[in-house]
């Protein structure tokens, strides 16, 4: 007679999350089967689970983590923070000066506003481009994720049966009873392909408040978009008088002033998020003083009355300015070639198994795909039933070697990472590839 299985702490955990959390969780990105697993501590790049297994995190809660986990000066500063209160209906110098340091990293940052998200970051820049503009309707690329917020959550996750023809995507809701009208005020654009978006957004000049662009959005493949792309969507909006809203919540760890440095292109209004809070809730919106105008009380083009209690709060201050100080030009050098690094063995060990996959990505991100070509859009990244078994095998091969990815197969730096740490990620995606490669291909 065999012996049960030994129940694990993590399951134990998730039995009791089921009956007071919908799906036993509170976000849906850390399920996984046979059950979420639960944190014990964490140091660096390091993740430690409530029975006691130790992994190392390329995850890093979504990108938010540029430092790792506990990092000391995290913790001190936070820590002296905590002393002397954690939110106030008064501002702060440490606001004024944490505002003061991002604006530096950007000529296009004039002025900024802080939110607690990147949700909220990107709600602060449409609603700010529709009262700049006094036009309703937003343009997003097919399949981008843009936050938690109704325009910019149609057409996030369309399927073929949904998504319509490809020269004029259909608008297809995430939520089931999406209002209509929300629906009817966006437009859908292919991602990369200059003459079918601008032929839709042609459509819809004179109506249209802003363009909303992630350069590398995570869910259309994680590739950086074409340089021509970028710059037609630039000069579109420019011409029509339409806001180019850059969402870089994710891209801002690419380059020292963002990844629109890189395309050398300035947003009229850019979202930030996630590893601007030194692992502490944070948004913030930055751009053109004229439009950031329609926020002020005190001008005569105030338009968009806006506030928020844990706004600018100064915990996310404290650890998101000592955060970002600390993420300067070397290190941000750094980890871009730690990321070259492990993309190059992975395409090496693609190439050595003969495996059918291919990597994505720019900065201190990439994603493997079990694709032959890298995905240019949407449609391409999107997972076939054939694909999405390959996808799930990789993943839990790399979990059970011991390595926390983001669950599309994607990895997300941290300052504590070492060249060591990037050998063993590569070692274990070719184990996994060679399996993959005589198991399933």
């Amino acid at each position: 007679m065999s012996t049960p299985a030994q129940t694990t702490r993590s399951a134990e955990l998730f039995e009791r999350a089921r009956k007071v959390l919908p799906g036993g969780v509170s976000r849906n990105a850390v399920l996984r089967d046979p059950n979420p697993l639960y944190v014990d501590h964490a140091y660096g790049c390091h993740i430690v689970d409530v029975d006691g297994v130790d992994r190392i995190d390329f995850a890093n809660n979504m990108a938010s983590l540029i430092h790792g986990h506990a990092d000391p000066d995290m913790v001190r500063v936070v820590g002296e923070q905590l002393a002397k209160g954690t939110a106030y209906n008064m501002g702060t110098e440490v606001e004024i000066e944490y505002a003061e340091h991002l604006l530096s990293r950007n000529e296009g940052f004039e002025q900024l506003r802080f939110v607690n998200s990147g949700t909220e970051a990107l709600m602060l820049a449409i609603k700010a481009s529709r009262a700049y503009t006094n036009r309703p309707m937003v343009a997003k690329a097919e399949g981008a994720y843009h936050g938690a917020y109704d325009c910019v959550e149609v057409s996030q996750t369309p399927s073929p049966d949904s998504w319509g023809d490809a020269d004029c995507p259909s608008n297809v809701p995430l939520v089931s009873g999406t209002p209509e009208s929300t629906m009817s005020d966006v437009v859908v654009f292919p991602y990369n392909n200059i003459e079918k978006a601008i032929a839709l957004l042609d459509k819809n000049a004179d109506k249209l408040a802003c363009v909303v662009l992630d350069l590398m959005p995570h869910r259309v493949g994680l590739n950086p978009a074409e340089p021509d792309f970028v710059n037609a969507l630039r000069e579109w909006t420019t011409k029509n008088g339409v806001m180019l809203v850059l969402d870089e919540v994710i891209t801002f760890r690419a380059e020292y002033g963002g990844l629109q440095e890189k395309y050398g292109i300035q947003a009229d209004l850019t979202a930030l998020g996630k590893m601007i809070g030194g692992g502490f809730p944070i948004g913030a919106v930055a751009g053109r003083s004229d439009v950031m105008d329609v926020l002020n009380p005190k001008s005569m083009r105030y338009l968009f009355p806006h506030s928020g209690t844990f706004s600018a709060n100064p915990v996310s201050m404290v650890a998101g300015y000592a955060a970002m100080k600390k993420f300067d030009r070397p290190a941000i050098q750094r980890l871009n070639d730690l990321a070259k690094r492990a993309v190059t063995g992975i395409e090496s060990a693609i190439n050595a198994t003969g495996v059918v996959a291919s990597v994505t990505g720019t900065g201190s991100m990439f994603r493997v795909h079990v694709k032959e070509s890298a995905p240019r859009n949407y449609r391409e990244a999107y997972l076939s039933p054939q694909e999405a078994p390959r996808l799930k095998f990789l993943l839990d091969h790399m979990f059970d070697e011991g390595f926390l990815l983001i669950n599309t197969c994607s990895s997300t730096l941290s300052t504590p990472m070492t060249e060591a740490d990037i050998d063993a990620l590569v070692d274990a995606y070719k184990r996994g590839f060679e399996q993959l490669a005589s198991n399933i291909d």
